[in-house]
């Protein structure tokens, strides 16, 4: 059930991620320009609205086209399939866009798939541009006709659903869903496949709002590490201070993940954190103008429009006090040595692999590692940071012959020899490359994993960490 939410959830995050810079362009463009914006301009403030209308669900329909038809060809007429939905309904169609821009990658697909083998030498071209065309015109009336009008009830139901819940004070009651969905990885899935959409349209209403700040709360992590760092054991405890820098200041929220994970009864603090933050944001009436990523606390502070900052820091403070105070209370009743649990998962693993007859050493595909990929959900978080620490460990022990790079599990590259990746995205990484080796972690920023990787290169690599 969790592998088949995550495989949804990464596809629909997988249309906004790449177009996020796009979201932030048009954030940065409302919070300066719009008539209560920082520097007010009619003029430059024009462009807000149709940025808004046109420019992102296209984005967002053409990329979904091309990862579903895995081309550009496939983005082309998604984009087309999009425009339809788009000018078949008068609200902003970022969800008609989720449709119809992987529905015209997927019939396009189809059709070559039926063409191919039966176009004539020299026709081509011909066949290949009109074919698009023919497919492209007919989505688009489809979607004009047929999907837009669908999908603008179904997000009248939505709407009328979340006002339900904002209009009772209900809206925390989410953090029950999405607290732990997080430390499953859904992270990105929660936040760009379902809160940035919602949050664009409340924001072109309202000029700010708060589903851009339910799932990218720094504060209950920070909450969460701080406790780490005052009652935790072992190298969790040790470690938590620099996680604090990473999380809070950088953004990368998947850094403490591995924190709750090893003491699961802290996903308790981490709903209690969430539900007092999201509450502090609906009463003073907190919220971004434009999505917040990576989630740090500079990138809070800038997508926070005039009048919000009380409302917005306030909701972080007591979201990170909350946390804290029930980690306290959680770790010092169930905290564990987490660097003894760390020892008896591996001296476990050494022992199967012996048990197996698995050898301890060898080489990759019978030649040496040329490429490590660390891969994390986004590839730009968790996966960059970790690509970071191995490279400089490979630096100061004089191996320079190896490229260490980072990318989303949904992207990593066919000639990858060795995949480090996080235990809880082990099986999504394993379906886009089955011949790599696997390195699996529970944690980038403290991997035991990274200095065998070291040693492994110097004569050949081990078999799945």
């Amino acid at each position: 059930m969790k592998k088949g939410v995550q495989k949804v959830g990464r596809f629909l995050s997988g249309m906004v991620m790449p177009n996020i810079g796009a979201f932030i362009a048009w954030g940065l463009i409302a919070a300066f320009f719009i008539s209560t914006g920082w520097t007010p301009n009619e003029r430059l403030g024009s462009m807000v609205g149709p940025m808004l209308t046109y420019l992102l669900p296209l984005l967002i329909g053409y990329t979904g086209g091309k990862m579903v038809s895995g081309g550009i060809r496939g983005g082309v007429v998604g984009a087309i399939a999009t425009m339809g939905v788009i000018l078949g309904a008068d609200i902003t169609m970022f969800m008609g866009a989720m449709i119809a821009g992987p529905l015209g990658g997927w019939v396009i697909k189809k059709v070559d798939r039926a063409l191919e083998g039966h176009i004539k030498e020299g026709f081509e071209m011909l066949v290949n541009n009109f074919s698009a065309g023919i497919v492209g015109a007919l989505l688009a009336i489809l979607c004009f006709l047929g999907i837009a009008p669908l999908v603008a009830g179904l997000n009248a139901i939505l709407s009328a659903g979340v006002g339900w819940l904002v209009k009772h004070n209900l809206l925390p009651l989410t953090s029950i869903l999405v607290e732990p969905g997080k430390v499953l990885f859904l992270n990105n899935a929660i936040n760009h496949g379902i809160f940035t959409p919602l949050g664009a349209q409340q924001a072109a209403e309202t000029g700010k709002s708060i589903f851009f700040m339910i799932e990218s709360n720094p504060g209950p992590g920070l909450g969460l590490l701080l406790a780490y760092s005052l009652v935790g054991k072992g190298e969790a405890k040790n470690s938590a201070p620099g996680a604090i820098i990473i999380h809070f200041l950088g953004g990368i929220h998947e850094i403490y993940f591995p924190y709750v994970l090893m003491n699961p009864i802290l996903i308790v603090a981490m709903i209690g954190g969430g539900f007092m933050g999201v509450l502090t944001l609906s009463i003073l009436g907190g919220g971004l103008i434009a999505a917040a990523s990576p989630g740090s606390i500079f990138a809070e502070l800038i997508m926070t429009p005039h009048g919000a900052y009380f409302a917005n820091i306030m909701g972080i403070l007591v979201g990170a006090v909350a946390t804290f105070l029930l980690s306290v209370v959680l770790l010092k009743a169930f905290g564990k040595e987490e660097a003894s649990l760390e020892t008896a998962k591996a001296e476990v693993k050494a022992m199967k692999r012996e048990s197996k007859g698995e050898p301890t050493t060898g080489t990759v595909h019978g030649g040496p590692v040329q490429k490590i990929v660390f891969a994390c959900d986004a590839g730009m978080g968790s996966s960059a940071m970790g690509a970071t620490r191995l490279k400089k460990k490979l630096l100061n022990a004089g191996i320079t012959n190896v490229a260490v790079l980072h990318a989303s599990v949904n992207e990593i590259p066919d000639d990858a020899d060795v995949i480090v990746v996080h235990h809880e995205l082990r099986e999504r990484a394993a379906e886009k490359n089955r011949h790599a080796k696997f390195v699996v972690i529970t944690d980038f920023l403290n991997a035991p994993e990274y200095d065998r990787i070291v040693e492994d290169l110097r004569s050949g690599f081990s078999e799945e960490q």
